[in-house]
């Protein structure tokens, strides 16, 4: 009796292994024990239906490939997720794990980097390419220091006056009111430094103020200006180039940590393809931006050598204040020697 009980227990515990032994094969194969998904929710204040929106929808989507589905990137546009400060703080807490930022946004990460929107201190797009090849690195090195990590730039335009009234010199904008808006503090005072009459307006009611007489002209990048019609009020452009407008999608970095290595080289090289592209395809959409708002009425008050020299001279003498508080001041003097270096050889 007892040597039966003992074949029962032994055949009883081989049957119960093989049946743990299949139960552990089935599980993993199966969903619960598949390679955890990483979902990256990143924010954007650029409108899905322009060049910026395509490039990340198209980036999402090659990666999902790349990864076979296990990175998912899931861009909220049109600055659903709040302000760029708002969007900071929800990176920092990796409420969201992703953000496009532009200047002013990755200003509240690394101030340094307004020292590149330094007014009339960046002329052209041959200067910026100087400048961006130069700092580029330290700049991401500086973000990246401080938990983030940064894919790629772009390019979001330069930033130009529009107004009521034409714009040539100094003096023509010191008699109108300059509208901006209540995130761009930083270049509000850097404006206020030079004696303008800066009235702050909200994003959304620009139109408002130009129609009623509040503010008589805004500083923004022509693709802002196209999205909220201001022209139309504001059907003056001067020629001349404020700032450039960049911007930066970052992650912060438990989130690029999270991703497995095996994939990372791929997603970058996508990332940098695209990169390429939309930087080319910004190029020719703000001229082209610009033509078309010439044939809904408005005119480029193109200015001389002589009335350009007025506004970097005007800036010249403010800018001493201004270096080791708004702007950084290694970077600025490694850009200013850059840069007269780079203007004397083209004399």
């Amino acid at each position: 009796m007892v040597m039966n009980t003992g074949k029962r227990s032994k055949r009883f515990l081989s049957f119960t292994l093989r049946f743990i032994l299949v139960f552990v094969l089935i599980l993993s194969v199966s969903p619960l024990f598949a390679q955890r998904k990483i979902t990256i929710k990143m924010a954007s204040p650029i409108p899905e239906n322009t060049p910026w929106g395509k490039f990340f929808n198209q980036i999402a989507s090659e990666w999902k490939k790349i990864t076979n589905g296990e990175v998912e990137l899931i861009v909220y546009h049109n600055g659903v997720a709040g302000n760029e400060k708002d969007v900071v703080r929800s990176l920092r807490l990796n409420q969201i794990q992703g953000a496009v930022l532009s200047t002013l946004g990755l200003y509240e990460i690394t101030p340094e980097i307004m020292t590149l929107s330094c007014p009339f201190m960046i002329r052209d797009d041959n200067e910026l390419d100087l400048v961006l090849a130069a700092f580029k690195g330290d700049l991401e090195n500086s973000i990246n220091s401080k938990g983030y990590y940064t894919l790629a730039w772009a390019r979001v335009g330069w930033l130009k006056f529009f107004s009521k009234a034409p714009i040539f010199t100094p003096a023509d904008l010191k008699k109108q009111r300059l509208g901006t808006g209540s995130d761009q503090a930083e270049l509000n005072q850097v404006f206020k430094t030079m004696g303008y009459q800066m009235i702050a307006v909200g994003r959304n009611d620009i139109l408002v103020a130009l129609n009623s007489g509040m503010v008589d002209a805004v500083f923004s990048s022509p693709v802002a200006v196209g999205s909220t019609q201001a022209f139309g009020f504001a059907n003056n452009m001067a020629s001349i180039n404020v700032a450039p407008f960049l911007g930066a999608m970052i992650f912060n970095e438990r989130t690029w940590r999270a991703i497995p290595e095996k994939y990372k080289s791929q997603m970058m090289a996508v990332v940098k393809r695209y990169e390429r592209e939309l930087d080319r395809e910004v190029r020719k959409l703000e001229d082209e931006l610009i033509k078309t708002f010439g044939n809904y009425g408005l005119k480029v008050n193109q200015l001389s050598p002589e009335q350009e020299q007025l506004w970097y001279d005007e800036m010249g003498r403010v800018t001493p204040s201004l270096v080791g508080t708004m702007f950084d001041r290694d970077i600025y003097r490694r850009m200013d020697n850059l840069l007269r270096n780079y203007r004397n050889g083209q004399r």
